[in-house]
């Protein structure tokens, strides 16, 4: 074996066994630890990075099930070689289904099966770290998970998570609707320990308050009304991996006093039931409110928004980084292409303008859905202005009047008249729409009616056409 030797932690409560398996191990170029059970494997895990571990199954003390149950609650572990008796098959492939343990060995061990074994293992742990090298090489270069980015902004949010990730540590993500906090608190799993377990979010602005602690904490049959069986909460979905709760600032008063007994205890009472449930989840927080006003109002609790904000991430909105209009188009392109089944390439230079000209209250959600309805009405080749929004784009040979070269905008001297100022916008609005009078109202906010009144005062002949 080339390079840097594989390290491998065997545990076994026989002194012989795991001295013979750990020479018979160095002598094929692996380096190896042992451990006499599983509570001593945790200690030496801290140290001695494994990549692999050999565990025997029955050991006094800690034993290999509890052992790999340990790993896997703190986020898997290294691929596990399970090492049983005969007899005590039945378990091993158990633990294996249940616990995600690489393979399983019966006693006495083969050495040529175990020495494949431990290669096909390490050759697994290196195919995962190369994964996590990779992504982390993509985040420098404006990708992280589903986020994308190459501004400053948005690189000190994709270092943030990097940073934050391996913790354990609660995160508050603000920002305002569309700017992507569900995608921060997804990539924050994703590159977690926990990103083996459940990812659970919950929208506490789309549940009324009689349904919240329900879905919260689950409940037992009979708890209510209605509550014909019993019933997981999130926090018991989430066991193991990470629970998002959306939308924090419109969760009730009341319920924020539990969510706060939930995190500082971890564990969880189902309503209607009697006994506790231990729970290992990591808690995200997002809101797209400014939760400094809601404490003043009392909104919600000052001791649960503490609890929440241990690690803040702020998104940006979309128009403080148009620098990442061009990166963010194709990136779109590329996965609305795939499941719309069209083949967009790209999308012209002039249709990047205008999307950078456009001032995105929706943000990247709606950058989204502009570029959905462009991919399908296109179907390949590329985006064009005629594929955007009439909103986006001025019609085709539209004219430009001589106070602005820009046909989507008005430029008017001082000393302009109100009457003067509303007919110059009205008449180059239904310039830019192409004479759309059903469009031009949208756009100015008043009624068709309205509009058509204003152009018979002006004695326009096209009052009455549409």
């Amino acid at each position: 074996m080339a390079g840097v030797p594989t390290r491998v932690l065997i545990v076994d409560d026989e002194e012989d066994q795991r001295t013979g398996l750990a020479s018979m191990v160095s002598s094929w170029g692996f380096k190896a630890e042992t451990a006499a059970d599983g509570r001593e494997a945790l200690e030496k895990l801290e140290t001695f990075p494994a990549q692999v571990l050999v565990t025997d199954l029955m050991m006094p003390g800690m034993d290999g099930f509890e052992l790999l149950r340990r790993l896997s609650a703190q986020g898997g572990g290294p691929p596990a070689i399970v090492v049983t008796a005969f007899g005590n098959i039945e378990t091993a492939i158990a633990t294996i289904h249940e616990l995600g343990a690489f393979w399983f060995l019966e006693k006495p061990i083969q050495p040529r099966a175990l020495q494949v074994l431990l290669e096909r293992a390490a050759s697994q742990r290196r195919l995962a770290e190369e994964a996590e090298r990779l992504q982390r090489q993509l985040s420098y270069q404006g990708v992280l998970e589903d986020l994308t980015g190459r501004s400053p902004a948005m690189q000190q949010v994709f270092s943030t998570i990097r940073q934050v990730a391996p913790s354990k540590a609660a995160v508050l993500v603000t920002g305002e609707s569309g700017t992507g906090k569900e995608l921060v608190a997804r990539a924050i799993h994703a590159l977690s320990p926990r990103s083996r377990g459940p990812f659970v979010a919950i929208n506490c602005a789309a549940l009324p308050e009689t349904l919240m602690e329900s879905e919260l904490f689950g409940h037992e049959k009979g708890a209510f009304t209605g509550a014909i069986e019993r019933r997981a909460g999130c926090f018991e979905l989430a066991q193991g991996g990470t629970l998002l709760l959306d939308e924090i600032g419109d969760m009730p008063v009341a319920t924020q006093a539990k969510l706060l007994r939930v995190l500082e205890d971890s564990r969880v009472r189902r309503l209607g039931g009697k006994a506790e449930t231990l729970v290992d989840v990591r808690v995200i927080a997002s809101t797209n409110k400014a939760l400094e006003e809601a404490l003043k109002k009392g909104e919600i609790r000052d001791d649960l928004y503490y609890r929440l904000n241990v690690i803040p991430i702020a998104l940006p909105p979309l128009r403080e980084r148009m620098e990442d209009i061009p990166m963010l188009t194709g990136a779109l392109l590329r996965e609305l292409s795939k499941k719309h089944g069209c083949r967009v390439a790209n999308a012209s230079p002039d249709v990047i303008e205008q999307l950078r000209r456009h001032h995105w209250p929706g943000n990247v959600r709606e950058l989204r859905n502009v570029l959905e309805r462009a991919v399908i009405l296109a179907g390949e080749g590329t985006i064009t202005r005629e594929h955007l929004p009439w909103s986006f784009r001025p019609p085709a040979g539209a004219p430009v009047s001589s106070d602005s070269d820009d046909p989507a905008s008005v430029m008017l001297p001082v000393g302009t008249t109100i009457a003067e100022a509303e007919k110059a916008l009205i008449q180059r609005t239904l310039r830019y729409t192409g004479n759309n009078k059903t469009r031009a109202a949208q756009i100015l906010d008043i009624s068709l009616k309205t509009l058509h009144n204003k152009l018979k005062e002006y004695g326009s002949s096209e009052a009455g056409a549409e």
